[in-house]
């Protein structure tokens, strides 16, 4: 299949309740995630449903509390990155049952370091919302997706892709990217998101992703 013909696959699983749903996109730094998850976005809009779209990363820890147990620890950035009580209140809890839709779209700006105090913004009452991010299938977000997908692909892979996108080093195993590597395999120990996830995606080749057995 084409990506675009993935995307659209995807777009038909997603459930279609009389209320909110709540649609994870996981996966590892340079994977493809806010990609993904935009072009998702639009093939739910192109049917119809209104969607909306927000990203785990406005939901960092200040770099105080990040950086708590070093700034290369790989332990830190698999425990201390993200604010989750944070991003329930702000943005899932809204969207889940009983919730009133109202959310807000970051809580920090991790350039800057500042934290954020950005107007609620109401959605529709059937909006589908879009979370794309690490580590979204730990323990701390369990029960918060109504369909989760985990996008996979070789470290070799994925940190080509971020040299590329951001000057990084392109080995897996250099000192440097020791911080995200090993963080991204302790979640991959703790929680096996490729057995968690509704959907798991090869997302190896950007121009013919496949879904994947788990």
């Amino acid at each position: 299949m084409t990506r675009e013909q993935v995307i659209a696959e995807v777009a038909g699983r997603i459930p279609e309740p009389a209320g909110a749903v709540r649609v994870a996109v996981d996966g590892v730094d340079g994977v493809g995630k806010t990609t993904f998850a935009r072009e998702l976005a639009a093939a739910l809009r192109a049917r119809g449903r209104p969607v909306v779209q927000v990203s785990a990363d406005g939901f960092h820890h200040v770099r105080a509390v990040r950086h708590r147990r070093g700034p290369t620890s790989p332990k830190g950035f698999w425990l201390d990155s993200y604010d989750y009580p944070a991003l329930i209140t702000a943005v899932l809890a809204p969207f889940g049952p009983g919730g009133d839709r109202r959310y807000r779209s970051a809580g920090h700006d991790v350039g800057t370091d500042e934290v954020l105090d950005l107007p609620w913004v109401q959605a529709p009452a059937d909006a589908v919302l879009v979370v794309d991010g690490l580590f979204l299938h730990r323990d701390e977000l369990a029960g918060q997706w109504d369909f989760s997908i985990f996008l996979t692909a070789p470290f070799a892979v994925t940190v080509a892709r971020m040299a590329q996108r951001d000057g990084s080093h392109p080995d897996p195993g250099h000192p440097g990217l020791a911080r995200y590597v090993q963080g991204q395999r302790l979640y991959f120990a703790a929680c096996r998101p490729w057995e968690r996830a509704d959907l798991v995606i090869d997302n190896s080749d950007l121009t013919l992703p496949r879904i994947a057995d788990r």
